[in-house]
């Protein structure tokens, strides 16, 4: 039988509530998720205020204030601050999202912040990402062709360079897959939201030589037919994409290829 709870070392506990900044008048309060794999302590919750007359606006600006000025231990991933790499993907009252883009003023009340639900934590706030990476990779994202390499580039008309709007976009920052049911239960075999829209851009791009090899490689219970379209990819994706509409997409293709 599955265990639909955590484990009793697994477990959060209420950590430490650090002191607030000296001589500050406007304050934020942050429950942050602490983990040291290093000890044998259960992860716990810690207690930070931030001093917003001296913080940008950002939760990310939020975590570096704390980090800088309060408790130089807590880890996080970050590092283009502009919704670019998707380095700093994290759970934040809730919701998956990016630090560098989600504003402190758009929650009111305390800000919990905890690391990507389901996956494995590395320290803090920093999710083990290679299965993720992993599975990016199995769906083979870049163009794959037959024909003689042209001299200068391979080209593609206007129509056809549209079709991968919506999808090229992706930075692989992990909110879609890590608030995908499907994905928590079946990580190891369902490929998740992020690498079937790409599976996807690879596709339906014009240049790619490969359709029907990209789509026997999807030709399983688990990798593609999973999705069951409850949509939380397309609620937390920082960029506006729709994992889910491509993924429908790619099994029509599958319908389609079958019926040939």
């Amino acid at each position: 039988m599955a265990e639909l709870t955590l484990r009793k070392a697994d477990q959060p506990q209420k950590g430490k509530t650090w002191p607030k900044p000296a001589g500050a008048t406007r304050l934020r309060e942050f429950h942050i998720y602490r983990y040291d794999p290093d000890t044998a302590d259960n992860p716990r919750i810690d207690t930070y205020f931030v001093d917003l007359d001296n913080c940008g606006p950002m939760i990310l600006d939020a975590l570096l204030f704390i980090k800088n000025n309060i408790d130089p231990t807590l880890t996080l991933r970050r590092s283009c601050r502009e919704g670019i790499c998707g380095s700093c993907s994290m759970n934040i009252n809730g919701l998956n999202t990016l630090a560098c883009t989600k504003g402190m003023d758009d929650s009111s009340g305390a800000i919990k912040i905890y690391p990507l639900p389901h996956m494995p934590v590395v320290k803090d706030l920093v999710p083990d990402l290679s299965n993720f990476y992993a599975q990016h990779r199995a769906i083979e994202p870049w163009l794959k062709t037959t024909s003689p390499t042209p001299e200068k580039e391979w080209t593609q008309s206007i129509e056809n360079r549209a079709k991968l709007d919506g999808l090229y976009e992706c930075i692989l920052c992990a909110c879609c897959s890590t608030s995908c049911p499907s994905y928590w239960w079946n990580g190891e075999k369902y490929l998740g939201p992020a690498a079937l829209l790409q599976a996807y851009r690879w596709l339906i791009d014009s240049r790619d030589e490969t359709t029907a090899e990209r789509l026997e490689n999807l030709e399983d219970p688990f990798k593609l037919y999973r999705c069951h379209t409850i949509m939380n990819c397309a609620q937390v994706c920082p960029k506006g994409l729709n994992p889910a509409k491509a993924i429908a997409q790619i099994k029509k293709m599958m319908v389609e290829r079958k019926a040939a």
